[in-house]
């Protein structure tokens, strides 16, 4: 039968007859395949009982005033009340300035040195210096926050720091770092470079063993050099990785590492390291504020998504690449 000999209304029973197999052949599979999603459904309760259903309580509470001995429910719905104190607070200014000037300078003290140290890792010859050497960046990593100030204070502390014996043996005055403005962010920025520097090198490393030996064997006959098989191949590779972390990175940009300066900063260096996650633990925590508190994370989850959908916009139009 031809085509013409169909009549119109042929046509929206042919299309109806078409996806009544189609729905019929999804749910065959979810019967033929019961087991595996009665084992993936676990993962499922899981994620939406301890990732999903905080944050909808954490948006439910940013609008209320949540108050001990009260739940998220029976609390008082105060609107936009919470984010008006956030914005109103006169310390607020310099509290997103620091946070904003301490993220930047984490993303570019700790962008590239993951990168040249996977790739001379990558490059070694010997698999025993490689692996030993792996294993010592690596270790840090699994220090907590409190063992590496520990380390950080042995070094520069003022009575008995190396660095300050160091000085003091050389005839000059002992200096107090700590209480330094000047030193802090230096500080700070260091021991945690030291501390992840190891393990971010991983995901590099990991995007290095896909690449195809015989390219760097054909730009060797080709007498390309180290530097050119770096730049030529080396790092086109691994650009959709470096485009992944740097996306991920500028997400997290009212994210400091409160955690880490709760451990090194005081009174003298407040003006400088004073950021949001201490000033939530000041006025969140300490004076039981924790509607403010949950507002602020709230603020910034939101801007962190407007950063991670800028930056992989960017990155697709100016290069190519994205997370997705």
């Amino acid at each position: 039968m031809s085509k013409s000999s169909l009549g119109p209304a042929a046509v929206p029973a042919i299309g109806t007859a078409a996806a009544v197999p189609a729905k019929r052949g999804l749910w065959r599979r979810i019967v033929e395949h019961r087991i595996l999603y009665l084992m993936f459904l676990p993962v499922v309760v899981y994620y939406v009982i301890f990732r999903y259903w905080p944050i909808v309580l954490a948006w439910i509470v940013a609008f209320k005033d949540l108050q001990l001995g009260t739940g998220v429910f029976s609390s008082e719905w105060v609107g936009f009340a919470n984010f008006r104190t956030l914005f109103e607070d006169p310390e607020i200014v310099d509290v997103m300035r620091n946070t904003v000037e301490i993220s930047l300078l984490r993303i570019v003290v700790g962008f590239f040195p993951p990168i040249v140290l996977a790739i001379m890792f990558h490059d070694l010859s010997s698999r025993r210096l490689k692996k030993w050497l792996q294993s010592a960046v690596y270790i840090p990593h699994f220090f907590s926050w409190v063992i590496v100030y520990g380390i950080v204070f042995a070094f520069f502390s003022t009575g008995s720091g190396f660095v300050n014996n160091v000085l003091a043996w050389l005839g000059h005055d002992r200096y107090e770092f700590f209480l330094s403005e000047s030193w802090f962010r230096p500080l700070l920025l260091g021991s945690a470079l030291w501390k992840e520097i190891g393990w971010s090198t991983i995901i590099y490393l990991a995007a290095l063993t896909t690449v195809d030996p015989q390219q760097y064997e054909a730009a060797t006959i080709d007498g390309a050099g180290p530097i050119r098989r770096i730049t030529a191949i080396t790092l086109p590779s691994i650009l959709p990785v470096m485009t992944f972390v740097l996306c991920i990175s500028l997400g997290n940009i009212l994210f400091a590492g409160g955690e880490q300066i709760l451990l090194f900063y005081n009174k003298a260096v407040l003006d400088s390291a004073d950021v949001i996650e201490t000033w939530v633990y000041r006025e969140g925590l300490s004076r039981l504020q924790f509607s403010i508190g949950t507002a602020v994370g709230v603020f910034q989850s939101i801007i962190g998504m407007i950063f991670i959908l800028g930056s992989n916009f960017v990155a697709k139009k100016y290069t190519g690449r994205g997370i997705w």
